[in-house]
This record gives structure tokens, C-alpha cells and sequence, in this order.
């Protein structure tokens, strides 16, 4: 009674009353938002009743959410509808605007909207805080913008400062910045032994307004091979370089015995692993033949055979921290950042051809009309018979290409996935059937093309054994009521959908909102369109309804691909998902093998009890480590194609607008890819409207219209390969040709805002401030 009293005491402005003991940290981050006042680490040690030891166990737990950047409300919750931002969340100071500095959420979703740039109002004395520090803190709408009221400072992240050394006319040196948030760069005050042009890391020094950058380490040339990955690590803060003791018991753990005798072995089938030609791993195999049962006549036996991971990266070991800490691989067009150490992820754990490998096996029973019938897990030592490029593949099935593997192998692959695509037809999960770019490198790391990848039968063969092995996984852990790390994918909310239903109106387009939406629904919408020339940005828009997948333990379904469970199985090399879900599979089928007689790999496989308590927030963690790496690959492909355009710069290019905004609108390269702004200020001095509905800048006396999907050329005005920007104009605008554009600093200062030359309609004003 008296620990409630003093919950009550302390949190009068709450309704809720905590429990006692100690807490848990979503106890934590629900204390934290509902609070009406700053909550310390006092004051959370009094709501919680907390005494001697626990206040010491509470600061370690606040520094390791902090370090974590779990001080955000998470994924779910992270924002409010129309763009806003949560009451209490963690932000990163980026800039300074004369006195008052400027940040921004460290994380932010809001697809197709730019993170809003929030006012930190400083209590006490001024410039205690400065550029790359982050802070949790309230915020609130106020006026045109967002305000933030700074709680408590926060360990500051990996990433500092990350620019290129620019010298200017007068000698003097500044930072110029690669985060395209940054507007301004930083003099810098101390250079060390950097040079004109170097990419560096700098340490913020000073008080605004006079904030300058003090270089505390060189990358190189920014220019270099691999320099735009590089680039990306940095500014995102992925982990790239494994501890000594997560590399070396990698080496122990791959000197693991397979335990032959206690798996099943399937070295005997011709099972073929189908990969990407420049493949860097091989986690997956397959292999189907006619069932002989004839209780399934016309139906078919499969494998789905998947790395056995959990037999090497085990439960609490320091291989388990860091792929944790990771979340997945992160692939850029030079290199890749590996979850786990090359001994594992490129060799003992890659399915080689002709080698004896653990394997997790996926056994599927599949019926003539493409139903998953029944399904076993075992722990399985197999050989691939052969590692086969898509193409390769593709080619043997059409006669293209000669291929011993083509009778016992590959034909019964494809007559069993004629089966598994019937039963795909008749759920009918979303069919986007959009361009993917691919970044062609030559030996030395230079640029030689972007390419759309070409769409084989081979993908979609691969990818639904993989769904059907996926599914598998799900239901078999839900068959054992055990926990499972769930993908999950919600049903697209109103707000995107009344978005989406006011764009294709501008179509003539209908579409109810009051119907079940279905994946069907978006599919009978793309049908109705055909091949016009709208097809593909209509289906843009559609992605852009979509909701972001997620990791989690509660099952909400996969909307895109019409399933009602689902869980990533196929990958445990380069998702920590995947290795979860192969723990659970260990422990529920009692799979586990005898444990290793050396004591510095942990005795068991199967998931630890720390697994159980944990999978929410290590859901939400690696949900977060998804987006940085999909964010990071992107920027990098944007700065290579930056590069590669470089040496176009004033030349006229064909482009496609795939975004408008009130400022201007956002045009691609046709088959390149690569988003550049054509500023309003540059389409002259007529008056324009911004529909916002219809995604369009109408001008008042031309009657000129720029609306999203329109095609039309443009002169590339700039390309800069640093932060991977681009910038067009209309082609009778005059454009110097060459390099990309100086800066210059003696030019007046720009006043930001909406252009003279811009009315708004499409929305209400108040609607327009908040997205």
C-alpha cells in the first residue's frame, strides 16, 4: 500500500499507478510519455518505489536504452497522424539557425515526407548542448513548426559530423556535409593532418552561432571505391567492424562437428541452391520430386533446405550480442557488412556446392492444386549439387543452356512450382510489379551502368518455395504454442487510403473506401489501368498506401502477401529474425544436438529464456536495424548514380516527376533512378496552384501543369555525388555545362518559405501545416 502511495505522490498528473518493483523498459518509455514533467532517473525511481541496488540496476538500464536509441516510442507508435511527431521522443540536433539550433527525430518514417526540422528551446544556460548531440525531449506544435523541450541529454551516437574538406577562395577551410538535412556547412577549427577534399569525421566544437568542426578522423578520398558505402556506415552508425572475441569464437564455433549420425541426412538428393549472380552468401537450397504416395497423386515432395545458423550462433554467446546489435546484412552495389564473421556468413554457414553443410530442413507436402498438405522440420546434413545463377537457371529450363541438372533437378522444380503458383493465384497477394535498380561496377569499383533487373520465372520460383517454407515455419511453432517472431504487414490505414482514393480520382479513377480492402483490391485497380502509360506510377501510389513491415511477436498477418501467419525463416545468415524462429524450431520439435565439449560456446541452441522475455523489444530493434539498412542502401545507390551523372551535368535528359511539392517538384532519370528537385523559382514568374490532391503544380496563365508520373526532358543543372543530390531545370532555362555547381559564399542570404509564386489548394490550411 505504501509503494502505490508513492507512485500516486509521484506522478500526480497521471492516471495510471504503476506497479511496484522494478521495471521493465516499456514501464519505462510508458512512465516517460505519459508524464506531464520531465522524467529523470529520480523521478522514475520514486513512481517505481525503487531503493539501494535498483537505483544503480535503473541508471544502467536508462544508459543502455539510451545507447540503444530505445528511447523512442518504437516503431508502432513512433508518430502521429499527418506527420506528426510523438509527445516525448528522441531527436538529433543537425544545424543552427542564428542562436536557436535545429533538430530532427532520429527516427522517421512518414514515407514521401520530409523529417520536419524542430526549434530546441534551450532552459538555462545557452549552449550546453550542440551539432550531433541528441536529446530526449517533449515536443509541441506551435505556430507554422514544432518546438522541442530538451529532457535529458542522451550518449552520443557513433556518427559525429561526416563531410568533405572544402577550401574557398579566401583559404579558409569548412566542412561540407553529406547529410542532406544539414543546410549549412561547419568552419572548421581544427583540420589535424586532413587535406583539401578528404572525407572526414569531425567533433562539433563551440557555441552556436559560432559552432565550428574539429576533424578527429580521415576516411579518405571521397571518391574512392567503396567511399559512398563508407559514407553510409558512418552517417547511419551501422556496425561494420566485429570485436576480437565475436571473431574469434566464430573460428571456434566453425570447427563445430556436424553430428552426422544425429541428423538427417539428405546428401544423397540433387538439391541446387538458385542465388543472384553476384551473390555473396548461399543460405537457401531446394529440391522437389513426384509424391509416390497415392493418396497425392499429381502432387509433389519438396525441401526448402536453410543454413543451420542456431547450431553455431547460440543463445548468449558474443556472436548472438552482435548479430543482435546488427539486426541483418546490409548490402551496397561494392561491399557488403556482414551480421555474422566470414567464417560463418561466407563459409561454414554458406551452402557451397559439394560440400557437407548443417542444414535446418523445411519437408513440404504439396497437393495438385498447390496446397501446402503437411510439413516436418529436421536437422539435416546436405550437399548442394550446384550453386546456380538465376539466369543460368532460367536459361537451362527454356534450351537455352546445356545443364546436367537440368532432368533430376530443375524440371521437377518447375513442375512443383507450377503447383505452389496455382494455389499464389488463388490467394492473389499484392502484384507490384515495379522496376528494382541495380548498380553495375567495374574491377575497380567505378560505375558502369544502372540496370533495371530483369524479372525471371527463376525469382518468383525461389521466392514462393520460400513463402510456402516461411508459412511452414509460422504454423509449426503455433501448432507447439511456441513463441514466434512474426512478420507482419497491417492493412493499409484510412488516412493513406483516402489519399490514394483523392490521387486516382484525378484518374477518373473510383474507389470506395467503405469495401473490405483485400490485396484483390489493388489488384483489380492495376488491371483496370493496363499498360497505359500511368501504370507504373499508379502502382507507386499504391505502394506508397502500403504500411511498413514489421517484426513481432503478436500475430497481426501479412496483408501483402494474403496470409493470415507468417514468419522469416529462409535467411538466418543475414536476418536476426530468421535466427530466432530457427531457436524456437530447435525447441519446440526437440531438435537439439549434443552440446559442444568446448565451454566457450554455449550448451544449447534452442531459445534462451532471455529469447522469451525479450522478443518485443528485440522486434522492435531489429525492425529499426531494417529500415537503417534499406536507408542506407538507398542513399548509396543515389550517390553512385550521382557520380555517374556527374559527367552529364547541362546536358538534356528524359525524366519522369515522381513527386510535387509546393516548392517544386521531384523528377527521376528514365532508367536511372536518382530523385532531383526542379525548384518553383525556376519555372519563372508566373503564378502557380499546388493541388495537393492531385499531386500537381497548375500554372494561373500558361495553364502549364507538373503532375506526378508526367514525362517530359530536362537539363541537369547539378549532380553531386557527396550527399547523391541532383538538380534539373526546364530545358530553355540557360544551364552552364560541366562540373557540378560551385557554391558561393557571397551570395545574399536565402529566405526559406513557401515561393511568392505558389498558391495552395487540395487541402486546409491547417491540414497542409501538419503533414
Amino acid at each position: 500500500m505504501a509503494s502505490t502511495q508513492k507512485q500516486k505522490k509521484a506522478a500526480p498528473a497521471r492516471a495510471k499507478v504503476r506497479p511496484a518493483g522494478f521495471p521493465t523498459r516499456q514501464q519505462v518509455m510508458d512512465f516517460i510519455t505519459e508524464s506531464d514533467t520531465p522524467a529523470g532517473k529520480r523521478e522514475i525511481a520514486k513512481a517505481f518505489g525503487l531503493k539501494g541496488q535498483e537505483k544503480i540496476a535503473l541508471k544502467a538500464l536508462l544508459k543502455d536504452m539510451a545507447d540503444e536509441g530505445l528511447l523512442d516510442i518504437g516503431p508502432a507508435r513512433a508518430f502521429h497522424k499527418m506527420g506528426g511527431v510523438p509527445k516525448v521522443t528522441v531527436l538529433r540536433i543537425v544545424d543552427v539557425d542564428d542562436t536557436t539550433l535545429i533538430a530532427t527525430p532520429e527516427r522517421w518514417e512518414a514515407e514521401g515526407q520530409p523529417a520536419p526540422r524542430i526549434r530546441v528551446v534551450e532552459r538555462g544556460k545557452r549552449g550546453a548542448l550542440t551539432i550531433g548531440d541528441r536529446i530526449l525531449a517533449r515536443t509541441e506544435e506551435a505556430g507554422k513548426g514544432w518546438l522541442a523541450h530538451p529532457m535529458k541529454k542522451l550518449a552520443k551516437a557513433t556518427e559525429m559530423l561526416l563531410g568533405v574538406v572544402e577550401e574557398m577562395a579566401d583559404g579558409k577551410l569548412w566542412l561540407r556535409p553529406v547529410d542532406k538535412r544539414i543546410r549549412k556547412d561547419t568552419p572548421i577549427s581544427d583540420i589535424g593532418t586532413a587535406k583539401k577534399g578528404d572525407l572526414v569525421l569531425a567533433e562539433p566544437t563551440g557555441r552556436p552561432p559560432r559552432i565550428s568542426a574539429r576533424v578527429t578522423d580521415i576516411l579518405g578520398d571521397p571518391f574512392a571505391p567503396r567511399s559512398f558505402s563508407l559514407i553510409a556506415i558512418h552517417k547511419h552508425g551501422i556496425p561494420h567492424v566485429f570485436p576480437e572475441a565475436v571473431e574469434e569464437e566464430a573460428v571456434i564455433a566453425s570447427k563445430l562437428p556436424l553430428h552426422e549420425d544425429k541428423r538427417e541426412d539428405l546428401r544423397h538428393l540433387p538439391i541446387v541452391a538458385i542465388d543472384p549472380v553476384d551473390a555473396r552468401d548461399h543460405d537457401d537450397a531446394v529440391w522437389a520430386a513426384p509424391d509416390e504416395d497415392p493418396a497425392n497423386e499429381g502432387g509433389y515432395k519438396a525441401i526448402v533446405a536453410i543454413a543451420d545458423v542456431s547450431y553455431y550462433v547460440r543463445p548468449g554467446s558474443a556472436l548472438d550480442r552482435e548479430a543482435r546489435k546488427r539486426g541483418n546484412s546490409v548490402y551496397f552495389p561494392d561491399l557488403v557488412v556482414p551480421m555474422l564473421p566470414h567464417q560463418l556468413s561466407s563459409d561454414m554457414c554458406s551452402l557451397r556446392a559439394g560440400q557437407d553443410r548443417a542444414a535446418m530442413a523445411c519437408h513440404l507436402v504439396i497437393d495438385a492444386q498447390g496446397k501446402v498438405k503437411s510439413f516436418r522440420f529436421s536437422r539435416a546434413i546436405i550437399r548442394v549439387a550446384a550453386v546456380l545463377a538465376y539466369e543460368n537457371a532460367q536459361a537451362a529450363i527454356d534450351g537455352e543452356q546445356d545443364n546436367d541438372l537440368l532432368e533430376p533437378a530443375l524440371k521437377p522444380l518447375w513442375a512443383c512450382w507450377a503447383l505452389l503458383r496455382k494455389a499464389r493465384e488463388k490467394r492473389d497477394p499484392l502484384a507490384l510489379d515495379l522496376p528494382e535498380r541495380r548498380v553495375v561496377l567495374d574491377e575497380w569499383g567505378k560505375i558502369v551502368s544502372v540496370a533495371v533487373r530483369e524479372r525471371l520465372d527463376a525469382h518468383m520460383l525461389i521466392e514462393d518455395y520460400m513463402i510456402a517454407a516461411n508459412v511452414a515455419a509460422a504454423k509449426a511453432l503455433e501448432a507447439k504454442k511456441a513463441p514466434v517472431m512474426y512478420r507482419v504487414h497491417e492493412t493499409p490505414g484510412r488516412d493513406k487510403l483516402v489519399a490514394l482514393k483523392e490521387y486516382l480520382a484525378t484518374f477518373d479513377i473510383d474507389f470506395a473506401l467503405g469495401q473490405v480492402i483485400r490485396p484483390s483490391t489493388f489488384n483489380q485497380l492495376i488491371k483496370k489501368v493496363g499498360e497505359s502509360e500511368e501504370k507504373e506510377q499508379i502502382m507507386t501510389q499504391i505502394l506508397r498506401s502500403q504500411t511498413q513491415a514489421y517484426y513481432a511477436p503478436q500475430n497481426m498477418g501479412h496483408f501483402g502477401l494474403a496470409l493470415g501467419s507468417y514468419a522469416h525463416f529462409t535467411s538466418p545468415i543475414r536476418r536476426y529474425a530468421d535466427l530466432l524462429v530457427h531457436r524456437a524450431l530447435v525447441g519446440a520439435y526437440d531438435l537439439e544436438l549434443p552440446a559442444p565439449k568446448d565451454k566457450a560456446i554455449p550448451d544449447r541452441s534452442s531459445l534462451s529464456q532471455e529469447d522469451y522475455e525479450n522478443m518485443g523489444r528485440v522486434g522492435e530493434m531489429i525492425s529499426g536495424h531494417e529500415r537503417r539498412a534499406m536507408e542506407a542502401e538507398r542513399e548509396t545507390i543515389d550517390r553512385y548514380v550521382a557520380a555517374f551523372l556527374s559527367a552529364h551535368v547541362g546536358e538534356v535528359v528524359k525524366a519522369r516527376i515522381t513527386g510535387v511539392q509546393n516548392f517544386g517538384f521531384f523528377a527521376t532519370v528514365e532508367g536511372l533512378g536518382g530523385d532531383g528537385l526542379v525548384p518553383v523559382s525556376t519555372l519563372g514568374a508566373e503564378h502557380f496552384f499546388f493541388d495537393e490532391a492531385g499531386k500537381a503544380l497548375q500554372g494561373v496563365e500558361s495553364g502549364d501543369g507538373y503532375t506526378v508520373g508526367q514525362r517530359l526532358e530536362l537539363r541537369l543543372a547539378e549532380a553531386d555525388p557527396i550527399n547523391g543530390a541532383l538538380r534539373f531545370e526546364l530545358p530553355d532555362n540557360p544551364a552552364p555545362r560541366g562540373s557540378p555547381l560551385k557554391r558561393d559564399r557571397t551570395r545574399p542570404k536565402i529566405h526559406r518559405g513557401r515561393p511568392t509564386n505558389i498558391r495552395h489548394i487540395g487541402s486546409s490550411r491547417g491540414k497542409h501545416k501538419k503533414r
